[in-house]
């Protein structure tokens, strides 16, 4: 039975316009068409934080300028950016399959994930999205629209939003039917589209929930083998940007609790990712979690490199 792998992409495999979006995912479907001709069974997830705040500012800005067009609601931006992604997503991945003559479907689910309306998350909202402002503009924002900024690492401000934890996702048997058919899928976008449960209904709510923590929700769903968390460096590091910066090869889960304990990864970028890897390898026996970049896929999954986190 082949090896079955959610591939969670990072930004750097997405691009920070439509038009970068393009000529990146070319790059990005080499990889993950290289997987599957390796025999591998691959789920994409994504991340879209740069995108939608991008689709909600144009919105916004739209609302503002045109009398007649409505204010667009912070989950169906995140619907939206799951559908352009995907969009560009498939058709790299598609144009990669005919080049090698690969007969196999690819779908992207328009994905939902359960939160917990009384996460802690929405009394301190912290996920960054969209542009940056500066603190006069900011606050004028702030006056009119209720929305909360931050300083973002000396940058300037953006708007921040709750990020709660992924409880399930919606559509998990539509997903799992179509892997059993034998199509790769696209899910997750994003970290899912945030909803919560009321009575019958599901309701969605202004947050981005951290791709990484739902990437590890849906290996976990779909019985993965593996939990290959796709970023910007080869390992993960210890003492990072300092002299005597240590790169590792492998973290054991006591490890990480120490490693996290002594502040070692930084709360907005690989922090996320190790605790996913973390929570997925404690999931089952024989669960397998690796960090690397996106070049290095391949060889990260043969033990050449990357950062591998296993049980004690």
């Amino acid at each position: 039975m082949s090896e079955k792998i959610v591939l969670a992409l990072g930004g750097n495999a997405l691009g920070n316009t439509p038009a970068e979006q393009k000529e990146a995912v070319k790059i990005t479907a080499k990889s993950i068409v290289d997987l599957i001709e390796q025999g591998k069974q691959v789920i994409v997830a994504h991340g879209n934080g740069p995108q939608v705040g991008m689709i909600n500012l144009a919105m916004t800005t739209a609302a503002e300028s045109e009398e007649h067009t409505p204010e667009m609601p912070f989950p169906e931006c995140g619907a939206m950016s799951q559908g352009y992604i995907g969009y560009h997503l498939q058709n790299a991945v598609q144009s990669e399959f005919r080049k090698r003559n690969i007969e196999k479907n690819i779908v992207t689910l328009i994905t939902q994930v359960v939160v917990d309306e009384n996460d802690p998350a929405f009394e301190d909202p912290t996920k960054p999205i969209g542009s940056f402002y500066t603190e006069e503009d900011a606050h004028k924002i702030m006056t009119q629209k209720g929305y909360i900024f931050k300083e973002d690492a000396g940058r300037g401000f953006r708007r921040v939003v709750a990020s709660p934890k992924p409880q399930d996702i919606v559509e998990k048997y539509a997903i799992n039917q179509l892997i059993e058919d034998g199509h790769m899928v696209i899910a997750a976008g994003g970290g899912g589209i945030p909803v919560i449960r009321k009575e019958n209904d599901l309701e969605g709510v202004d947050a981005v929930i951290d791709k990484d923590f739902t990437s590890e929700k849906l290996a976990e769903l779909v019985d993965a083998d593996t939990l290959l968390i796709l970023t910007a460096v080869e390992k993960v590091a210890i003492k990072f940007g300092q002299p005597d910066q240590q790169w590792l090869s492998e973290i054991s889960l006591s490890e990480v609790d120490k490693y996290i304990e002594d502040e070692e990864f930084a709360k907005g970028s690989m922090l996320p990712k190790v605790e996913a890897c973390k929570k997925f390898v404690e999931s089952k026996e024989g669960k397998k979690a690796i960090i690397t970049s996106l070049e290095k896929a391949g060889e990260a999954l043969k033990g050449e490199t990357g950062t591998i986190i296993t049980r004690d």
